[in-house]
């Protein structure tokens, strides 16, 4: 069984629980859903105050610009609240990187915002494990590095839009990204403290189809349904979906009047690639689909949106990332298992950079995006820990 160092037995004993559940508690008392830019600000200001106690430069980054595809085919900019980066000891020669974000899925007229108890050392409430309690024990691990060997270089980015695709923090995390070792993100594990292996990827796209208005009765042959021609297009990429690529073609917008043939569709489609090589056929698919729909509907089409996470395969370095967070674990009696998964985090945008990392060292929990959220509390202390012996792992070259 492997042992802990000196150094990595004082850090885990100077964590503190009742300093984790408090942060958490405080944060998960904000809303924060991703288009609440109000609560964003409110929260990324208690995030700026908590993580000043670290010794490095604290900044409020500005969103990039993002946009959305409205139902009407309109193309609008989205409203995002700044991100947190915080860089220390930017010149050593091991530096890592550490993400979270501060956004969930609840609105601010969401009907789940408060906080309960579901049983002794169960907390529900918006938030508590994706991830305001991951937020918080990344923080006290950070502490406990600090205070028993400050040596390692890292930044810290806690951004404002995962939980819609990080298209206003993603040049952000690249830049981040850039000349570090490994870099771990705090995503919720399991209840049981199964962490995410490999993942697959995504890409969100809006097909506008304009076709032509008729009157269904009196001149339809005068008409370009633009409900048909996106309905084309959805079957034929439903039709090329296979075990390493799912298709959901999943709304279309537009239409009107039963006797008025519709000249405005928007199609939403999501994919899932396994791997870059899929990501090149769905482009593929998605050109030829609607080549296809404008020649055979004569309609005009403009296509929006992309692959925002690619695939996070499990390459020599990442191999080496998990071998050591599970040596990390047996250390502390903490048994780590692993597995593939089809979602995606800022885990799929860290790796396409070349960046070794494990993206679920968050805290246990469950029924995350749904009223009965929950966070395990005592695993706050244990995956803090976690975080801390593998912090202090590659300080010491463990990824050289």
């Amino acid at each position: 069984m492997e042992m802990l160092s000196h150094d990595e037995r004082r850090a885990v004993e100077r964590l503190d629980q009742a300093a984790m559940l408090a942060r958490t508690e405080q944060w998960a008392a904000v809303n924060s859903g991703t288009r609440n830019t109000a609560g964003c600000a409110a929260m990324v200001g208690l995030l700026a105050d908590a993580f000043a106690a670290l010794p490095g430069e604290v900044a409020l980054v500005e969103p990039e610009r993002a946009e959305a595809v409205g139902a009407d085919g309109r193309v609008d900019p989205i409203a995002h609240g700044r991100h947190l980066h915080v860089r220390v000891r930017p010149d050593a020669p091991v530096r890592m990187l550490l993400t979270g974000h501060m956004d969930t899925v609840y609105p601010a007229d969401h009907p789940f915002q408060a906080l309960a108890w579901r049983e002794p050392g169960v907390l529900g409430g918006p938030g508590v494990a994706d991830m305001k309690g991951g937020l918080s024990l990344m923080l006290e691990a950070l502490l406990a590095v600090e205070a028993v060997a400050p040596t390692i270089g890292y930044d810290v980015v806690i951004n404002s839009d995962e939980e819609t695709g990080s298209f206003s923090s993603a040049a952000l995390l690249a830049q981040a990204a850039r000349g570090k070792v490994a870099a771990l993100t705090y995503e919720p594990a399991l209840p049981d403290g199964t962490l995410a292996r490999a993942r697959g990827g995504t890409g969100n796209f809006s097909i506008i189809v304009r076709g032509r208005a008729a009157h269904a009765g009196r001149n339809p042959q005068d008409g370009r349904n633009a409900i048909v021609a996106a309905s084309a297009i959805a079957v034929a990429l439903h039709g090329a979906r296979s075990p390493r690529l799912a298709v959901n073609p999943a709304r279309i917008d537009g239409g009107g009047p039963n006797n008025v043939v519709p000249d405005l569709a928007v199609l939403r489609v999501n994919f899932r690639p396994a791997d870059r090589g899929e990501i090149d056929r769905a482009a593929a698919l998605i050109e030829a689909a609607v080549a296809h729909a404008r020649t055979e509907h004569d309609v005009t089409i403009e296509v929006h949106g992309g692959f925002n996470r690619p695939p996070k395969p499990i390459d020599a370095g990442a191999a080496r990332l998990f071998d050591l967070v599970a040596q990390a674990g047996s250390a502390l009696g903490q048994p780590i298992a692993w597995r593939d998964t089809g979602g995606v985090c800022d885990g799929n945008n860290i790796a396409a950079c070349g960046v070794p990392v494990v993206d679920t060292m968050g805290a246990r929990g469950g029924a995350i995006h749904s009223m009965e959220e929950f966070l395990i509390v005592e695993s706050l202390t244990e995956r803090a820990a976690l975080s801390a012996v593998t912090i202090l792992r590659i300080a010491a070259g463990a990824m050289a």
